[in-house]
């Protein structure tokens, strides 16, 4: 039966602008042993699935200096002190990245996105009848472009590999077993 492992040390190594690294020190309950883990201690974040009345999924292309390429992805992003909730998190990277905007806003679930080395949460969302309602309000990191991708291209995308990025897969696998998904018209 496994047992918690017990904290005994944390320090920040390091502050950058949207995470801290983190040595947090545990003992192993198996062997008592001292081992160190490293981890990234950031704000959760927020993904939404921005579904139009004609069925087009508002998606966006942005380079990502991780893979040191573009991906096709949701609007998403961090959950800023002053958003009070996920959701108003949800619909403002949406408004900001995209120009659309919503007022039937719906929750699909929420992830660890990497549980080994991270200790936030991604809160994945559903907005329906989308409207574009006013330009894109970037930040200064961001290029990003919006595309519109017919919702039954999703899947093809996924499985050709244009789709990658885990969190945006996750998304896609909520919303295509959701209630929301059974409410789209013409689907």
């Amino acid at each position: 039966m496994l047992r918690e492992w017990k904290p005994i040390r944390s320090e920040c190594i390091q502050h950058f602008r949207i995470f801290d690294l983190m040595r947090e020190t545990y003992i192993s309950p198996r062997t008592g042993d001292q081992y160190p883990f490293y981890i990234l201690q950031t704000m959760d974040w927020v993904n939404i699935i921005p579904l139009t009345s004609d069925h087009h999924v508002v998606m966006i292309r942005q380079f990502r200096a991780g893979i040191r390429s573009f991906t096709l992805e949701i609007p998403g992003g961090l959950v800023d002190s002053s958003d009070g909730s996920p959701l108003k998190a949800a619909r403002r990277e949406m408004c900001e990245e995209t120009g659309y905007d919503s007022d039937e806003i719906f929750s699909l679930g929420m992830a660890h996105p990497n549980p080994a080395f991270m200790n936030n949460r991604c809160y994945t969302f559903f907005a329906r009848n989308v409207c574009r309602i006013g330009e894109q309000k970037l930040d200064i990191g961001e290029d990003i472009d919006v595309c519109l991708i017919p919702l039954e291209k999703i899947s093809e995308l996924i499985q050709n590999g244009e789709i990658t990025h885990s969190l945006v897969l996750n998304a896609f696998q909520w919303f295509m077993n959701s209630e929301c998904r059974k409410k789209v018209p013409g689907e």
